[in-house]
């Protein structure tokens, strides 16, 4: 298994650095050229590891834009964590979202984020952190991450999965009101897969869901799509300047995304994310200028480039 990691690592080498220096400079963080060591796939046990993280100072978990942030209120915002997915890209033996990052489950940094770092950030800014967080995950992986849940003192629930992506936001989103009542009257919506997303990003994000009612982190697409019918032949190509990459997290006032369900159900439609429910009643969705390094862990690589962002952001914090 080593020697096939290996050439793995050295394949796709240049392209994570060409990447990772794209991401780094579309980010504005400064960047020293290095290569980085492999990313390790284990697992840990996730409340021994999720202790060792607690001990971190917080501030070195920043990135170099998010001091920038404005003040916004997130007392009547609650999270959503979807960790439900399999992760069969990964080729590995468990879900991506376990695999290791640093020394702690991928998961484990947005849980951190959401529950301990933003809300020590807003507190410094006279502001609420989030009202509640709720973990939607497979019933199987719940026994491991209760201890972590109980730290959490009614601030962290589990919900469990749907088939789908709809049906995982719907049931965490249940639960979210269950637990929140009228406190909660936003709902963010972020994929565990994503663990580099920053303050900022997440500040600038609820800000924007506040003034139009829904809004979802994006970034400009770089790369040249193609249209096509059969796979085969290109059809069209489409104009670049209109395509945006989506991101997580997606925030949406929680009457309208529960109006969206009803509509979805009634009329039988499909959706491929949480905003496009609120498309399909017609209302506005904001686009919130995101960042390059909000990567998504989708391939072993990606925890390789991951690893070095993660690793220049606390170089920058020093």
């Amino acid at each position: 298994m080593g020697n096939n990691k290996q050439e793995r690592i050295k394949k796709y080498r240049h392209v994570n650095l060409v990447y990772l220096i794209t991401a780094v400079l579309a980010s504005n963080i400064s960047f020293t050229l290095s290569f980085v060591q492999p990313s390790t796939f284990v697992t840990t046990n996730p409340t021994l590891s999720f202790s060792r993280y607690s001990n971190v100072n917080n501030k070195k978990l920043l990135s170099s834009n998010d001091a920038d942030s404005g003040e916004v209120e997130m007392a009547d915002v609650g999270f959503l964590i979807l960790a439900g997915g399999t992760g069969s890209r990964m080729k590995a033996n468990m879900p991506k979202q376990f695999l290791t990052l640093r020394g702690i489950p991928v998961l484990n940094h947005s849980i951190k984020l959401f529950l301990d770092i933003l809300p020590e950030f807003l507190k410094e800014k006279g502001c609420g952190g989030p009202c509640k967080v709720v973990l939607v995950m497979d019933p199987k992986y719940q026994p491991e991450y209760q201890p972590i849940i109980d730290q959490y003192e009614g601030r962290l629930a589990f919900a469990n999965p749907g088939v789908e992506r709809q049906g995982s936001v719907e049931n965490g989103l249940k639960k979210l009101v269950e637990l929140g009542g009228e406190d909660c009257q936003f709902v963010a919506v972020h994929d565990s897969a994503r663990p580099l997303v920053t303050i900022k990003e997440v500040c600038d994000v609820v800000r924007d869901a506040k003034e139009y009612g829904a809004s979802v982190l994006g970034v400009p697409c770089k790369a040249t799509i193609k249209e096509s019918e059969d796979g085969v032949l290109v059809q069209r190509t489409i104009p670049r300047s209109r395509l945006w990459e989506v991101h997580t997290p997606q925030v949406v006032k929680i009457e309208t995304l529960l109006k969206g369900f009803k509509k979805v159900e009634d009329e039988n439609l499909e959706v491929t994310d949480d905003v496009s429910i609120v498309e399909a009643l017609g209302e506005p969705v904001k686009l919130t200028r995101g960042e390059y390094t909000n990567l998504k862990i989708t391939t072993p690589e990606d925890m390789d480039v991951a690893d070095a962002i993660l690793t220049e952001r606390e170089a920058g914090s020093n």
